[in-house]
C-alpha cells in the first residue's frame, strides 16, 4: 500500500515515529547520566536517521529485477547502493588518483620524514617528546659500559673498588712450590674467574644453555684465528724453503743427469780438434758448484727462437704462384744456356742455394737443389703433394654465374621429333683419344700453363705431357690462377672445372681410371668452391645422356646398333658424380635427375647381350652406392640383378610362368646363359674388359658373381622394409635351384634364408582385438541446484569449457577494466573543471575587485568635478 502524503509530511512523521523530533517528558528535575551515555545516544540517533534517509530516499537502493526467482533462494547481487559505491569511489581516487594527478609536474623537493610529521593526531609536544626519546635510544645503542652512569661499577654484584688489593686472593709465585707466596693469582682462580665467569661448578656452565656472544668475544675468537692461520703459513713457507734448500744441494746430481753427454771414444780421429766447451759437458763443471754463476751462465745461453706465423691461404697461394714462376724463368734461361753465367763464380764452382728454414705452414714445393745435379727434384714437392691431395679448398663467390660453360654441352630444349630423330651425341666433343703422346725425350715439364678455357686447348696443353704429369699440370694451374690473386680468376676456374669434366670424360673411354683417379680431386675442389656453376655442368652432361637414352629407345631398344646402355665414359662420370654430390638429400640438384636417369637405364633398356648386362650391374652398384645412407628402395636395381641371374644361370625354368614372383621378366629366355658350373677361383673383374667384351665363360661367371653378391647387399639394405618376405622369398627360390654353381651362391642363399626367417619372425598378422572393446565415453548430466543450467554455454569437452570460461572471464575483466579508466577520466575531468572554475572564479573576484575600484575612483572624480563646477558657478554669480 502506498503512502499518502508529501515526502515532507511523510519524514515528519518517520522523525517523529522514531523519537527524533518531539517533546521530550522531563520527571521533574534532571538527573544526571553516566559518562559515555551521551555518545551512545548520538550514535543512536544517527543511525535512527540513516535509516529513515534509506527508506525515505527510493534511488538510493538499485534493485535488479530477477528473470526467474525463486522464492527463499538468496542471489547475491540482486540488490546494489549505486550512490554510497558511488561515493566509496569518489574518496578512493581522491587519496589515490588524485594524488598522483597533483604531483604529476612535480620536479623535486624536500621529504620530510621526521618521526610524527605527518600524524597529525599528534600534538607538537608529543612529537618533540618522542623525538627526544629516540635519539637518546640511539646514542646509548651499542654502548656495553657508560662510565658517566651515577651507579657504581660493581662485578658480580661487588664494587670494583673492594678488589684493587689482591691479598688473600690465591695467588702463588711457582705452581710447583707447596708453599703459597703472596701477591700471586692462583691458576685455579685464573681459570674460573678471568673470562669465565665466577662459577664454582665447572658442570653446571656446561649444563647452562648457550647464550649470545658479545663483540669483544667474537673479535677475540677472530683474532685468534688469524693468528693460527699466519703460523700455519709459515710453517708451510719453512718446509717449502727446506725442500728448495736441499734441491740446491744435489743441483750438480741432478744437471748431471739432464746434461749428461757421451764421452768421446777412445778411437777417435785424434786430428778432430776439440770442441769448444759449454754448460752443457758436464766434466767441466765443478763440483763444488757456484750457484750464482751457473745461474748466470743458464740466463747467457742461447734461447730458441719462434718460428714464422701461420701464413694465409692469400700468401701460400701468392708464394706458390712466385715459386713456379720463378722455377720457369730458371728453366727458360737453362734451356738457354743463361745459367752458367748466372749460377757459377769466378772460380767457376757452382752456387749452392740452400733450402729455406721450413716455417708451420710449409708447403714442401721448395726447390732443393743437390750438389751433384742442381736441377734434381724440381717438382718433387708439388708432385708428393698432389699425391697426398684432398679437396679442402674453399672458395667463396657461390651465387654468380661462370662466364663461360667451356664445352659442358648445350642448354637448349629440343623439341620431341629433333630428340627422337637426332643421333647419339658424345659427351666431349673432343677428338677420339690416341693410344699414344709424342713427348720430347729431353723436354722439361714447364712451371707455368695458361688457364684453357675450353677442352681443346686443354688438349693443346697436355700433348707433349705424359699421363702420370697431367695432375701436376692441372695443380699447377690452379695455383697460377688462384681466386684471390685476380678478380677475373674466379671465373677462369669456373671454367676450369668445366675442361676438367670434359677431359674426365675424354680419357675414360680408354679405360685410363688410374688418370681419373687423380684428376679427380682436382674436380672437387674446383666443385667445393664454385657448387652452383659445377652443377649446372653436370646437369648439362645428365640431360644430354637422357637424350641419348630417349633417341636409342625411339629406334628400338632391342636394336643391336641403339646405344640405350652408358659406356664407360658415362658410367664413370655417374660414380663420380655420386662421391662429389650428397646422395641422401631428398631432392638435390645434381643427385635426383641423376638418380632418375640410373633408373630409367634399368627399367627402359633391355638387355640383348652380355656387355649390357656388364653395364647395368655397374648402374646397380650406383644404386647401391647412392642409397646406402638414405635407404630409398629402388625397385629398378633388384628387378634387373634377378632378371640377369636368369640370363647367366642354368636354372632349368622354361617359361615365364615357372618364374616365382611377379617381378617383370621381358628377355626371357636369353641364348647366352651358363652350361656348366663355375670355377672357384676367379680373377677380379675388369669393369673395361667386360664393357668390351663379355661373351667368355669366365666373364659371364664374374657377371653372376657379381649380380649374387649386389643381391645379398641389396637385401642387408632393404631387410627394414615391411614388404622385405614377398620381395626376396622369389628370389630366394630362385638361388636355391643354383647354389651348387659356386660356394659365393650358397653362401648368398644361407644369408637370405636367414634374413627371410627372421623378418617372417617378426612380422605379426592382423588380429581382431583381444581385449573388451572400449566403450563410447558417456556424460552424466549435471544438474545445478544454484541457477537455470540450460541458459549457460556448457561444452563437454573440460578443456574447451574451461578455456571459454577463461575467455569469459577475460571479457568481463576487461570491460570492467574499461568502466574504471572511463570513471578515472571523468574524475580527472571534473577535478580539471574545478579547477578551472576555481580559476574563473578567482579572476571574476579580482575583475569586479579591480572594476569596483576603478568605479569608485571614477565616482569620486565625477563628484569633485561636480564640486567644481558648483564652485565655479558660485564664483560666476558674485
Amino acid at each position: 500500500m502506498a503512502k499518502k502524503g508529501s515526502q515532507l509530511s511523510q519524514l515528519k512523521a518517520a522523525l517523529s515515529k522514531a523519537g527524533v523530533t518531539g517533546s521530550q517528558q522531563q520527571n521533574g528535575k534532571k538527573r544526571k547520566r553516566p559518562a559515555g551515555a551521551q555518545e551512545k545516544d548520538k550514535a543512536k540517533r544517527a543511525a535512527k536517521l540513516e535509516e529513515i534517509h534509506k527508506r525515505l530516499n527510493p534511488f538510493d537502493v538499485k534493485v535488479t529485477k530477477l528473470k526467474h526467482d525463486v522464492g527463499g533462494r538468496k542471489v547475491k547481487g540482486v540488490s546494489g547502493k549505486p550512490a554510497q559505491s558511488r561515493q566509496a569511489g569518489l574518496e578512493q581516487r581522491k587519496k589515490t588518483l588524485l594524488k598522483e594527478y597533483e604531483d604529476k609536474g612535480r620536479a623535486g623537493g624536500i621529504l620530510d620524514r621526521r618521526f610524527g610529521e605527518n600524524d597529525p593526531s599528534m600534538s607538537l609536544e608529543d612529537r618533540m617528546l618522542e623525538r627526544f626519546t629516540r635519539e637518546r635510544q640511539r646514542s646509548s645503542k651499542g654502548v656495553a659500559f657508560n662510565l658517566e652512569d651515577e651507579d657504581e661499577l660493581t662485578h658480580y654484584g661487588q664494587s670494583l673498588s673492594k678488589f684493587d688489593d689482591f691479598d688473600g686472593a690465591g695467588s702463588k709465585m711457582d705452581e710447583d712450590s707447596e708453599e703459597e707466596e703472596p701477591n700471586q693469582i692462583d691458576g685455579d682462580v685464573v681459570r674460573k674467574t678471568h673470562f669465565k665467569g665466577f662459577s664454582d661448578d665447572e658442570e653446571g656452565e656446561e649444563n647452562q644453555p648457550d647464550r649470545v656472544k658479545s663483540k669483544a668475544e667474537v673479535m677475540a675468537e677472530v683474532i685468534a684465528k688469524s693468528k693460527t692461520y699466519k703460523l700455519q703459513h709459515q710453517m708451510e713457507r719453512e718446509e717449502e724453503d727446506n725442500v728448495r734448500h736441499e734441491l740446491d744441494q744435489q743441483f750438480d746430481d741432478l744437471r748431471a743427469l739432464l746434461y749428461s753427454a757421451p764421452k768421446p771414444a777412445a778411437d777417435d780421429d785424434s786430428s778432430t780438434p776439440p770442441s769448444k766447451p759449454t754448460l752443457m759437458d758436464t766434466d767441466i763443471v765443478p763440483q763444488d758448484g757456484n750457484y750464482d754463476q751457473r745461474v748466470r751462465e743458464l740466463a747467457f745461453e742461447s734461447r730458441a727462437k719462434p718460428k714464422d706465423r701461420m701464413k694465409t691461404e692469400e700468401e701460400v697461394a701468392r708464394a706458390e704462384k712466385e715459386a713456379l714462376e720463378k722455377a720457369e724463368r730458371a728453366r727458360r734461361k737453362r734451356m738457354l744456356g743463361l745459367e752458367k753465367s748466372d749460377s757459377e763464380d769466378e772460380n767457376g764452382r757452382s752456387k749452392k742455394r740452400r733450402r729455406k728454414d721450413r716455417g708451420g705452414d710449409d708447403l714442401d714445393d721448395d726447390f732443393a737443389l743437390d750438389e751433384d745435379d742442381p736441377w734434381e727434384g724440381i717438382g718433387a714437392g708439388l708432385e708428393e703433394q698432389q699425391a697426398t691431395m684432398e679437396p679442402d679448398e674453399d672458395e667463396d663467390d657461390e651465387e654468380e654465374d661462370s662466364g663461360d660453360e667451356g664445352g659442358s654441352g648445350s642448354e637448349e630444349e629440343d623439341s620431341e621429333s629433333d630428340i627422337e630423330s637426332g643421333e647419339h651425341e658424345n659427351l666431349t666433343s673432343a677428338p677420339k683419344p690416341s693410344k699414344g703422346k709424342s713427348k720430347a725425350p729431353d723436354k722439361e715439364l714447364p712451371f707455368t700453363f695458361p688457364c684453357p678455357s675450353t677442352h681443346e686447348e686443354l688438349l693443346d696443353i697436355l700433348e707433349h705431357v705424359d699421363d702420370k704429369d697431367i695432375p701436376t699440370v692441372i695443380h699447377r694451374i690452379r695455383s697460377l690462377f688462384h681466386t684471390s690473386l685476380a678478380p677475373q680468376n674466379k671465373f677462369k676456374l669456373q671454367t676450369l672445372a668445366a675442361v676438367l669434366i670434359d677431359h674426365i670424360l675424354y680419357v675414360s673411354n680408354e679405360g685410363n681410371f688410374s688418370l681419373v683417379s687423380a684428376l679427380v680431386p682436382h674436380l672437387f675442389a674446383l666443385t667445393r668452391a664454385y657448387p652452383v656453376q659445377t652443377a649446372q655442368h653436370f646437369v648439362a652432361k645428365i640431360t644430354l645422356m637422357h637424350k641419348n637414352l630417349r633417341r636409342g629407345l625411339s629406334r628400338g631398344a632391342l636394336d643391336v646398333n641403339s646405344k640405350t646402355w652408358p659406356g664407360l665414359s658415362e658410367l664413370a662420370l655417374l660414380r663420380i658424380i655420386g662421391t662429389a654430390w650428397p646422395t641422401s638429400d631428398l631432392n638435390h640438384a645434381v643427385i635426383s635427375p641423376t638418380r632418375v636417369l640410373i633408373s630409367a637405364y634399368l627399367g627402359l633398356a633391355r638387355v640383348r647381350s652380355a656387355t649390357d648386362i656388364a653395364s647395368g650391374l655397374f648402374l646397380c652398384s650406383l644404386v647401391l652406392q647412392y642409397e646406402t645412407l638414405s635407404k630409398r628402395f629402388v625397385p629398378e636395381a633388384v628387378n634387373f640383378a634377378i632378371n640377369c641371374v636368369l640370363h647367366l644361370a642354368p636354372h632349368g625354368y622354361s617359361s615365364i610362368s615357372e618364374i616365382p614372383g611377379s617381378f617383370p621378366v621381358p628377355d626371357f629366355p636369353s641364348n647366352f646363359a651358363l652350361k656348366k658350373a663355375l670355377k672357384k677361383e676367379l680373377p677380379k673383374a675388369d669393369l673395361a674388359a667386360l664393357l668390351v667384351d663379355s661373351n667368355s665363360v669366365e666373364a659371364k661367371s664374374q657377371l653372376l658373381l657379381i649380380t649374387v653378391d649386389l643381391l645379398s647387399r641389396f637385401a642387408e639394405m632393404y631387410k627394414p622394409l615391411d614388404g622385405f618376405i614377398e620381395l626376396y622369398q622369389p628370389i630366394l627360390d630362385i638361388l636355391l635351384r643354383i647354389r651348387e654353381l659356386h660356394p659365393r651362391i650358397g653362401t648368398a642363399v644361407d644369408m637370405l634364408s636367414r634374413l627371410l626367417k627372421f623378418a617372417k619372425a617378426e612380422r605379426k598378422p592382423l588380429l581382431l582385438q583381444a581385449h573388451k572393446p572400449i566403450p563410447i565415453p558417456t556424460y552424466v548430466p549435471k544438474f545445478e541446484m544454484s541457477k537455470s543450467s540450460y541458459l549457460r554455454n556448457q561444452d563437454p569437452d573440460k578443456e574447451r569449457n574451461e578455456a571459454a570460461k577463461l575467455r569469459a572471464q577475460y571479457k568481463q575483466e576487461r570491460k570492467g577494466a574499461i568502466r574504471e579508466l572511463r570513471k578515472d577520466a571523468r574524475f580527472l575531468a571534473g577535478v580539471e573543471q574545478e579547477r578551472q572554475r576555481e580559476k574563473d572564479r578567482a579572476y571574476g573576484e579580482r575583475m569586479q575587485k579591480v572594476v569596483g575600484e576603478i568605479q569608485t575612483e571614477r565616482a569620486e572624480e565625477k563628484a569633485m568635478e561636480r564640486e567644481k563646477a558648483k564652485q565655479k558657478k558660485r564664483a560666476g554669480r558674485k
